[in-house]
């Protein structure tokens, strides 16, 4: 059993607190106290988040205090909370928590560079989110847990218990809430892990940015030579599946800042979607999901314990959470150089965009600010087009400070260090959903291999007549005709009126940021 630990100066009088318990234990503790749990065949255990099985956008606030009010990015992304409301809520994840048996106690750190490490202290109710944890954050050795210290955040989850609906400042009976002040993050009425998990890189997307450091919500490998490419990518585009490849070390999958002396990864840990995850397709996720992973609201057959991946019936955000190791290749410590390139990916469902094209500086400030991907129709009753989504910096939920300030230290950054920027499309091709189809990842996987051996970079292009972007003319194992995706239409007349609208769409999002935004980076949108 490993040490307990005091948490009296939290209020916190449980007398059974279990401190960094081994995988092994936890999964003993889960199958134990928690409907829904049980291991199945490749050794992962499976979890339920119960009714919430995403995140909760529309509850999550931070406190309004004088230290950060003329920092933040406040509106709809980070809605105001007052103290007194906050510390309503502290008082009522407490009162729960001290009704509990039994605590778990996860410390750990968030960042592999040593200057800019946080030390992050979890406090919760279930095995599941001690696991979960326990993976996603920098696992510390025996001796620097005994000198862990004073921790610089706390997360308390007492997400099992609602909060109360009559607190000022609360919308549902869920709550997520920061408080940068007293250093704590409070999670009520939801148990879906990944809150705790984007807490943590909410905490850092303000904090890093202070200290000149920009931090990124992104994938990142390395080459054999040491170049280092970021992907950025809203959930669907593939970013965790581009970037786990057999021929670079993976430095993380999701979460990034890039210093001074290059990029290191914020976590410990992956987390990574597993609808329709097959070995052929992703052998390398799918051979991390095994002991001492957490699987979360997959379905499974009851006899052989397999997990049916294209089960959608509990909900189509099936993850699996796993320790970075777990990746056959990936780089320890999880820090690497400059980048080399960066690549926006955008999974396109109206089938306009290129699956490839080189982007001008300006051009890649537009659309990193857009951070345009699409849902196809049918997700959501009542769909029966593609939607444009457009999230600013591919990540504006966790963004503190005004999307610019992260936009404006990726430009200074990358002509500091001569990066190049590549749009790829692993969405439709030769019409929309429905009428085209979706790029072969093959297809996707050839093209990153030619941006990464500098192919590319070599190849002649021509310019999108509507999305000005540069088009390679060739591309190797790529066929020719799917480079310029008018071509690839039927009818010429539907795919220029699918641009046009899409090109609307993106003047029409934009109209947030023309205010901040330079004329060089104005000038880069489309062209109607």
């Amino acid at each position: 059993m490993p040490v307990g630990i005091d948490l009296g100066e939290y209020g916190l009088d449980v007398e059974d607190i279990v401190r960094n318990a081994a995988p092994a234990e936890l999964y003993e503790e889960a199958l134990r106290h928690e409907p829904g749990s049980a291991i199945v065949s490749s050794g992962a255990l499976v979890a339920m988040s119960g009714v919430k099985t995403g995140r909760s956008p529309n509850d999550k606030r931070i406190v309004r205090e004088d230290s950060i009010e003329a920092d933040v990015w406040w509106g709809s992304v980070n809605v105001p909370l007052e103290e007194r409301s906050f510390l309503i809520n502290r008082a009522r994840a407490i009162d729960y928590l001290n009704t509990r048996k039994r605590l778990y106690v996860v410390d750990g750190f968030a960042g592999w560079d040593p200057a800019f490490r946080l030390r992050i202290r979890v406090i919760c109710e279930r095995a599941y989110h001690a696991l979960f944890m326990h993976n996603m954050l920098i696992r510390p050795t025996k001796e620097e847990l005994a000198d862990f210290g004073t921790p610089d955040f706390v997360i308390f989850n007492a997400g099992a218990f609602p909060a109360n609906q009559l607190t000022e400042g609360m919308s549902s009976r869920t709550s997520v809430s920061l408080s940068f002040e007293r250093r704590e993050f409070l999670i009520l009425g939801t148990e879906y892990a990944g809150e705790m998990k984007k807490g943590v890189f909410t905490i850092m997307n303000y904090l890093m940015p202070k200290a000149d450091v920009l931090s990124m919500h992104c994938s990142a490998n390395e080459g054999e030579a040491g170049d280092v490419s970021l992907f950025f990518g809203l959930s669907g585009t593939g970013k965790t599946t581009l970037s786990a490849d057999i021929r670079r070390k993976l430095i993380g999958d999701d979460e990034h800042c890039w210093t001074e002396q290059g990029v290191f990864n914020i976590e410990g840990g992956c987390y990574a979607k597993v609808i329709d995850l097959s070995e052929e397709q992703e052998p390398q996720i799918y051979r991390a999901i095994r002991f001492g992973s957490v699987l979360e609201n997959v379905v499974y057959d009851s006899a052989t314990r397999d997990v049916d991946y294209n089960n959608t019936s509990l909900t189509e955000n099936t993850r699996g959470s796993y320790p970075i190791e777990f990746i056959d290749n990936a780089k320890f410590p999880c820090v690497g150089g400059h980048p080399k390139n960066i690549i926006l990916l955008t999974c396109d469902a109206f089938g306009v965009l290129p699956p490839v094209s080189r982007l001008t500086p300006e051009q890649a400030m537009y659309h990193f600010l857009s951070g345009y991907t699409a849902k196809v129709a049918g997700t959501e009753v009542g769909v029966t087009e593609p939607k444009a989504t457009f999230s600013a910096c591919f990540g504006a939920a966790f963004l503190v400070w005004h999307p610019t300030k992260y936009a404006e230290m990726l430009a200074d950054k990358m002509r500091k260090h001569g990066a190049q920027a590549w749009l790829v499309n692993t969405g439709w091709s030769g019409g929309g959903y429905g009428a085209g189809s979706r790029i072969k990842l093959r297809f996707t996987r050839a093209i990153i291999d030619a941006i990464h051996d500098g192919t590319l970079q070599q190849i002649d292009t021509r310019p999108d007549a509507i999305f000005g972007v540069h088009v390679p003319v060739t591309c190797p194992g790529v066929p020719d005709e799917i480079l310029a995706p008018r071509n690839t239409w039927a009818d010429p007349a539907a795919y220029e009126s699918a641009a046009s609208k899409l090109a609307d769409l993106f003047h029409k999002n934009f109209t947030t940021y023309e205010a901040e935004a330079s004329e060089a980076i104005r000038a880069a949108a489309p062209r109607r």
